[in-house]
């Protein structure tokens, strides 16, 4: 498992691009029956892409799950959001089979035992992307297709940021204890997203930007509103974003990207806005 510290936003100020690379950027996710994890102490947040291929592969493949967590199993205090970026795939939790297409979801609560991951078609294997998070209270696992996110349109053509927020683990949704997690769709024609940008001080949050035409990229913005820096993301690349820092992008082409926050509460809204004239 790879471990990411927390940073400290006056030294990220001095970082190079390697260094910045090094601390925020999940790269090279998807490998066949391989879990990959990467744990992050910002807000205890684990990113993992799940490939089966071959192999129904359990959740802690490859992980010590006591010396990482402190505990008997994956989710004894924690719950997780499961997007399908792949082929048709499946997820077993507790006995029970939950079947995902391409970008459904499947929310697994706090207190689920066993997991594993399985694709339909070994040709065409399943990617799921998955981001846990700590948990207090269990609630209830629950599958949402595409269809079941509550979608809202925002932003303008004009702008540049035509673009379609889908809420899936969301309050408006289910009840899930502190795990916010949902999937962005820009409008062919459209590049900027979350711009205006805003920074949550009381959370923080994972990006992964995926659809991106090959040879094109997403530029992500990052860090202080008045310090900013940026990373070149490729296609199913991660990026982990503390709560001061802001987190936004343009593509040189239209794309997706599935954004999960956790901390200190569950409210979408609570953020504070920034003018484009305002950052640096």
């Amino acid at each position: 498992m790879d471990i990411r510290y927390s940073a400290n936003p006056e030294d990220v100020k001095r970082y190079t691009t390697e260094e910045l690379r090094r601390e925020f950027l999940i790269t090279d996710l998807y490998v066949p029956d391989t879990v990959k994890a990467t744990y992050s102490h910002v807000d205890r947040m684990v990113v993992m892409g799940i490939m089966p291929v071959k192999e129904v592969l359990p959740i802690d493949k490859g992980i010590n799950v006591w010396e990482n967590f402190g505990t008997s199993f994956f989710f004894e205090r924690r719950e997780a959001g499961v997007f399908n970026l792949g082929g048709k795939g499946f997820i077993e939790a507790d006995g029970v089979r939950y079947d995902l297409g391409y970008e459904d979801c499947l929310y697994i609560t706090r207190g689920t035992k066993q997991v594993t991951f399985g694709s339909v078609k070994e040709e065409e294997p399943a990617k799921f992307y998955l981001v846990s998070s700590p948990a207090h209270k269990s609630c209830k696992t629950t599958l949402l297709t595409f269809e079941q996110a509550n979608h809202r349109p925002c932003g303008e053509a004009e702008n540049s940021n035509q673009r379609v927020i889908n809420q899936f683990i969301h309050p408006d949704v289910l009840e899930t204890c502190q795990l916010s997690m949902g999937l962005t769709q820009l409008s062919p024609g459209s590049v900027w997203n979350t711009m205006p940008s805003h920074t949550h001080e009381r959370r923080m949050e994972v990006y992964t930007y995926f659809e991106i035409p090959e040879d094109q990229v997403v530029i992500h913005l990052m860090g202080q509103p008045k310090e900013t820096r940026h990373l070149i993301m490729q296609n199913y690349d991660a990026v982990i974003s503390p709560s001061w820092s802001i987190h936004s992008g343009c593509g040189t082409s239209n794309y997706t990207f599935i954004w999960a926050m956790a901390g200190e509460n569950l409210a979408f809204d609570d953020m504070d806005n920034l003018k484009p004239c305002e950052l640096k």
